[in-house]
């Protein structure tokens, strides 16, 4: 991870853009293996952890009718929160997770090892959904593994369109 994580820090300097992190089921995960890497500061501005759905309402302005909609892992959700810390940071790029990572609070639509991750850029929104396994400790490395590869394929393909 610690790879990925130094290449989208390489990236965003490279371009002079910066990143922050909304992260639910990954607890701050994410934000600890991009802290990680030397002088992220120059690029990481900061995280807000959103573990309970007043927050994700309150602080990132996820619409509580989504929630009620689509439920808060949903893509929708993820989007949003994606949106929200991109703009109260004032970052270029955003990354969001909302989940569950186990190994009980899942049902039949949503099972345990489910995580939605969005991103948020200059230009567009994308998200995507994943099922892992049931294994707590497993779930988050995958959901922060999963996460980091999906914002560097986001990052790479911005670079392209710019080209």
């Amino acid at each position: 991870m610690q790879d990925i994580a130094n290449q989208i820090g390489i990236k965003l300097l490279k371009n002079k853009q910066t990143i922050a992190t909304a992260e639910s089921c990954t607890g701050g995960n994410i934000a600890h293996q991009i802290t990680l890497i030397p002088g992220s500061s120059a690029w990481y501005k900061g995280s807000i952890i959103s573990y309970a759905c007043e927050v994700k309402e309150n602080i990132l302005k996820v619409p509580h009718q989504q929630i009620e909609t689509y439920g808060v892992v949903s893509t929708q959700v993820a989007e949003s929160m994606a949106n929200g810390v991109r703009t109260l940071l004032n970052v270029d790029y955003a990354i969001a997770t909302t989940g569950i990572a186990g190994p009980t609070g899942g049902n039949e639509q949503t099972p345990v090892g489910t995580v939605c991750i969005a991103i948020a850029t200059p230009q567009k929104v994308v998200s995507k959904t994943i099922i892992a396994g049931n294994q707590r400790h497993q779930n988050i490395e995958t959901f922060t593994h999963e996460a980091l590869k999906f914002l560097l394929n986001e990052i790479t393909v911005s670079d392209c369109n710019k080209q």
